[in-house]
């Protein structure tokens, strides 16, 4: 494996966000690599498998929160729709003092995920399995997080409604997008107000040594949200609020 992880192009790309880590984090990088080609051969995890792009494309993105957001203190973070682990695991791993929550709807993620934080041997971060609308209602996880994170793949008014639930009045919700998605913010609008919050910023950037746009909306919660939000399951992506 050590012919096909150059670390410099994870290194390069840790040193332009500004963060530094030591050999051992290094290696949980590896091993969470080696893992995931691992798993992926038997299960869908990723389409990408070439280490320059899981470096760039997963590890190097998930850590471009910092970027919107300090990352260094004691923050509980909640990232809804997991999948392989992006960005709650690199997050985890770069900055050990998060307390992680990694829900995922799909039991053999959640198999994937408890192997790879035991391998790595990561603590305070626990993977849920279940649904974002089922997780979020009052007594559950609802308003329990400092911080609400989400690479998935829908319009910024579903993915609200899915993640703001989580964010305790003054947190955030911050969505990777890679767009420039200025009319979905737009249009979004009303629906974050509807759900307590309110665009408290952008931030755009290129990744290190790619091409790759990046967009990370900061959503900041204002107030409690409604409890009949979210909605059951399907109807936020369905009819967005």
């Amino acid at each position: 494996m050590e012919n096909k992880c150059d670390l410099t192009i994870l290194q390069d790309g840790l040193s332009e966000l500004g963060i530094s880590l030591d050999e051992t984090q290094i290696d949980q990088f590896v091993q969470y690599y080696e893992l995931l080609i691992e798993w992926n051969s038997f299960m869908n995890l990723t389409a990408i498998v070439d280490w320059k792009d899981v470096c760039i494309k997963h590890f190097i993105d998930s850590l471009s929160l910092c970027r919107a957001l300090d990352c260094t203190g004691q923050l509980s973070v909640i990232d809804i729709g997991t999948g392989a682990g992006f960005p709650g695991i690199p997050l985890k791993i770069a900055f050990p003092q998060l307390k992680i929550t990694l829900l995922d709807s799909l039991g053999k993620r959640i198999k994937f995920l408890h192997e790879v934080t035991e391998r790595l041997g990561l603590e305070t971060i626990e993977a849920v399995h279940g649904r974002a609308e089922d997780f979020a209602k009052p007594g559950m996880l609802r308003e329990q997080f400092d911080l609400c994170v989400s690479r998935a793949v829908a319009h910024l008014s579903t993915l609200s409604e899915y993640c703001l639930p989580y964010v305790r009045v003054d947190g955030f919700f911050v969505s990777y997008k890679s767009e420039k998605v200025s009319d979905e913010m737009q249009e979004a609008q009303r629906a974050i107000a509807m759900l307590g919050g309110t665009i408290y910023a952008q931030k755009e950037l290129i990744l290190p040594n790619s091409d790759i746009y990046r967009n990370l909306f900061m959503i900041k919660k204002n107030c409690s949200t409604p409890k009949k939000y979210p909605r059951k399951a399907g109807l936020p992506s369905k009819e967005p609020l």
